[in-house]
């Protein structure tokens, strides 16, 4: 599972293989805790971070939202949009 970004002690990956379930998301990892943000929401479908860093990673998720979607599409072939 690739490592796509680093802030503030939180590790973001997405794991890319063609058979990869959607909805397209991505995992969040901080100390011991983990959790799984989907892209099309950035909201948390299942684990937890503490309070401050879940709200730094779905502000991260949002502002970057299209260009996660993107990654996803070419790591999986699985096409989606982003809810509008």
């Amino acid at each position: 599972m690739p490592t796509i970004s680093m802030f503030y002690g939180i590790i973001i990956r997405m794991y890319c293989a063609p058979d990869e379930h959607n909805p397209p998301h991505f995992h969040a990892y901080y100390g011991k805790y983990k959790a799984i943000i989907d892209i099309n929401t950035c909201e948390l479908i299942k684990g937890n971070l503490p309070g401050k860093q879940l709200k730094l990673v779905l502000a991260w998720a949002e502002l970057r939202q299209e260009e996660l979607l993107a990654n996803w599409v070419l790591g999986t072939g699985n096409e989606w949009r982003i809810a509008v």
